[in-house]
């Protein structure tokens, strides 16, 4: 059944994907699926790596229709109580038990509100928090003791997301959680909208530097020992450390556009380059279980690479 949204703007929904999509860069068709999902009150699971635009196309379509965005962090420590609520224990003391001195736990709080329940790093919470999520999902109600029954606004939708390629803390999710999601899958955009996303999200204005700060960046998503390489958000740190050591080193950035290969860049902005990849990225790649070398050695090979090896392979004759 189609849940119309309380809240809903004017026009129709694809006039809600226009104005989200001036927005967000790229993305278009990940919008799409996602806007009909929820449009069609559905739950959503957002498979894929950090970085990806899964918090960033949630945060635009709830501001769109003005309902809020409640983030929850999947981990042990989420259990149904934190998720639900709880008593105020000094009030309990008081007053004994009753509704007044419940606090409510972020899904009632999406559930009253109408809003999205966003939890990251779903697959890394308690079996029995999922078992109180299917019950909120199936039936759109939870039945607190003492409290009473919390029926979710006609918006409410639990939208869930998990890193498919970090296994360490992680537990397989039961088909009954499958059966209750829609999926959709992102992967990392492309070298131009990651450019553009680096240029929106800092001050840079070298497009020299934001393109080598891109490539180098996604450069560590193709390595055989790396087991997860950096998100965009290492490439947009990358550029602005970078920019700041140049102007403490007094280095100037290249003035081109930055597409063609790094031939013939002076060593100065080459070696801020590295300290700056060294800096921002080290902490973001995480190796293969069997490899031997550390994040930096890995970090200088990628810049040797690519300043250096690359350029002289490309160089005519």
């Amino acid at each position: 059944m189609t849940i119309e949204i309380s809240s809903e703007p004017a026009g129709t929904l694809g006039d809600v994907w226009s104005r989200i999509a001036k927005r967000v860069v790229g993305r278009e068709r990940e919008l799409k699926l996602l806007l009909a999902a929820v449009a069609a009150g559905r739950d959503l699971m957002l498979e894929g790596p950090p970085g990806t635009s899964k918090s960033t196309l949630l945060r635009a379509i709830t501001a769109e229709w003005g309902i809020p965005l409640v983030f929850v962090e999947g981990n042990a420590d989420l259990t149904p109580t934190r998720l639900v609520g709880h008593h105020n224990p000094a009030r309990v003391l008081a007053e004994d038990y009753n509704a007044s001195n419940f606090v409510e736990g972020p899904l009632l709080e999406a559930m009253r509100t109408g809003g999205f329940l966003y939890i990251e790093e779903f697959n890394r919470a308690p079996d029995d928090t999922l078992n109180t999520l299917l019950t909120a999902m199936a039936e759109r109600v939870i039945t607190v003791p003492r409290v009473g029954s919390v029926q979710a606004l006609p918006t409410f939708r639990v939208v869930a997301s998990m890193n498919p390629y970090d296994n360490v803390g992680t537990t397989r999710l039961s088909t009954s959680v499958h059966d209750r999601m829609c999926r959709l899958v992102t992967t990392y955009q492309d070298a131009e909208a990651e450019r553009e996303i680096v240029s929106r999200r800092s001050e840079v204005t070298s497009p020299r530097l934001i393109a080598d700060a891109v490539s180098l960046t996604r450069m560590t998503r193709e390595r055989d020992d790396i087991r997860q390489g950096s998100s965009v958000r290492g490439a947009i740190d990358l550029a602005v450390v970078a920019h700041q050591l140049c102007a403490l080193e007094g280095v100037e950035a290249p003035v081109d556009e930055g597409i063609n290969p790094p031939r013939g860049l002076p060593k100065a902005y080459t070696e801020v380059m590295l300290n700056a990849t060294l800096v921002a990225l080290s902490g973001r790649i995480h190796l293969d279980d069997t490899a031997v070398d550390t994040p930096e050695s890995v970090l200088l090979e990628i810049w040797q690479e690519y300043f250096h090896l690359r350029p002289a392979i490309a160089e005519p004759g």
